[in-house]
């Protein structure tokens, strides 16, 4: 028999067993198995290790120096086994490190603020945030788990929704009191519109006038690498963004941005999700933990 064949974690169990148990018929009791059956697994045993292991007799089963040895360490790597399971298994206390690709403006405005509430939920998580807003591979980047913006792609990848969220046209009271306060779609061709220097699913601002819906293409005068850099040109006055409402709703009770031709705004809303690679098994613990957190405290709106 190919050594890839045989069973070994079976064989030290039963073997195990036979030693607990202190016979062949207890032990196939509890193995669901014929005593002669483990009779024969502990024959195989002993004439594959070359070592007799039990002295049979009729009144009691003994070890022999040999046996002692190979039951000691068969009963510690069957632990070990044991534990690597529960360790691994989906009910076990969430324990290891997680990867997290996410976009700034999501970092920042929903991630952050709940973060030290999940980790004194599960001191023994670690993370490892990485915020960019463009799709990473997950398999190549070694990523748990992304926060994706938009629709989303087909993919093997498995999703959980976080809400969604309008977008908002705004800028700065500094900006608007320089440029003027456009008032319909043929007033933006006077003003500075930031645009986002990565792919988006919506390449320009729509905007429903008279009825009517149109995209206005973005000029690429100013452009940010992620939104969260979009947000900080408008609040420093270079000029209007369309940007998520979740990530100004704070600036526009401060009065630190306003809102712009909301007359316009065609309603538009934009998802989010959480997602992670389709194994076909179940998640690490790890991994569901901060999914399931986020689900219940990283929504968006």
């Amino acid at each position: 028999m190919a050594r890839g064949d045989i069973n070994r974690s079976g064989e030290m169990e039963v073997f195990v067993r036979v030693v607990e148990q202190g016979g062949f018929s207890a032990a196939a009791r509890q193995s669901r198995m014929t005593p002669s059956a483990v009779s024969k697994l502990i024959a195989r045993l002993e004439a594959r290790l070359g070592s007799r292991l039990v002295t049979r007799s009729t009144r009691r089963l003994e070890l022999t120096p040999e046996g002692c040895a190979f039951y000691e360490r068969a009963a510690r790597i069957l632990a070990d086994i044991e534990e690597a399971e529960r360790t691994a298994g989906a009910g076990e206390r969430p324990a290891g490190r997680v990867k997290v690709s996410t976009s700034a403006s999501y970092g920042a405005h929903v991630l952050a603020p709940i973060l030290p509430d999940f980790l004194i939920r599960h001191p023994g998580v670690s993370l490892d945030i990485v915020e960019t807003d463009l799709v990473v591979d997950l398999l190549a980047e070694r990523t748990d788990v992304a926060i994706r913006a938009g629709p989303l792609r087909t993919s093997s990848l498995l999703a959980r929704k976080l809400g969604d969220t309008g977008k908002l046209i705004v800028a700065a009271p500094a900006y608007l009191a320089r440029a003027g306060t456009p008032h319909s779609a043929a007033d933006l061709g006077a003003h500075v519109r930031i645009g986002s220097g990565y792919a988006r699913a919506v390449e320009g601002w729509p905007l429903r006038e008279n009825g009517r819906d149109t995209m206005l293409p973005v000029s690429a005068r100013v452009q940010a690498s992620d939104g969260e850099g979009i947000r900080r040109l408008a609040l420093a006055g270079v000029g209007l963004a369309r940007l998520a409402a979740f990530t100004v709703r704070a600036d526009l009770a401060a009065g630190r941005l306003v809102a712009v031709l909301e007359a316009l705004n065609p309603g538009d809303r934009e998802s989010f999700h959480a997602v992670h690679p389709g194994s076909g098994g179940p998640l690490p613990a790890r991994v569901r933990a901060l999914i399931d957190f986020l689900a219940e405290h990283g929504r968006v709106r």
